[in-house]
């Protein structure tokens, strides 16, 4: 039995299982545990599940297991598991329908990675783009680390890494609709 309420959702840990493998066009049944994916992982070592050990909870059941694992939060979606997976099981896809899911179900268990997501694509709806200073100050600012960049925006200005001009594409509201259309069909999270 899940502890994960999902008595808003009216779905069963099956249909929210079933939901997250279409959002990821995964079949987790293609899975055979070959543990590719995991030895291949740069994050493993940062995870409380590997990417095999995350498909074998979906498999067997356990949505609890995976929507309370830091494992899809940690996950760079550099996509390695999913190029060197034998069946080509999309796993960084999953990873993010993981974490899709568990944001649903009011949960973060490593809260930076949902804050960067959020100023990025609202940074990219605003201006059409990302302003690297902006998503630095409004990261540090909401996610505590206050004087996490302080020490290297010097350099990184000397080096035209950020700027204080706020480039914008000229049709901001075509890329707004855009992201919008995105995030609609991907059930409005990041």
């Amino acid at each position: 039995m899940s502890r994960i309420d999902l008595s808003r959702t009216g779905e069963t840990d099956l249909d929210a299982i079933a939901r997250i493998s279409r959002e990821a066009a995964v079949r987790l049944a293609d899975c055979y545990q070959c543990g590719t994916c995991s030895a291949g992982c740069p994050m493993s070592h940062e995870m409380d599940l590997t990417p095999r050990q995350l498909i074998h909870a979906l498999q067997l059941g356990l949505l609890h297991r995976a929507l309370e694992a830091r494992s899809p939060w940690v996950c760079a979606l550099c996509q390695v598991c999913s190029v060197r997976c034998p069946q080509e099981v999309r796993i960084a896809d999953l990873m993010l329908a993981v974490r899709h899911a568990a944001k649903r179900a009011g949960l973060r268990p490593v809260r930076e990675p949902d804050v960067f997501d959020d100023i990025f694509v609202n940074n990219i709806r605003s201006r059409g783009r990302n302003n690297e200073a902006l998503l630095a100050g409004f990261f540090n600012l909401k996610s505590g680390h206050l004087t996490q960049d302080v020490r290297n925006a010097p350099r990184m200005a000397a080096r035209g890494m950020i700027s204080p001009r706020f480039n914008q594409v000229r049709d901001r509201a075509a890329v707004r609709n855009l992201v919008d259309k995105v995030l609609r069909k991907g059930g409005g999270t990041v």
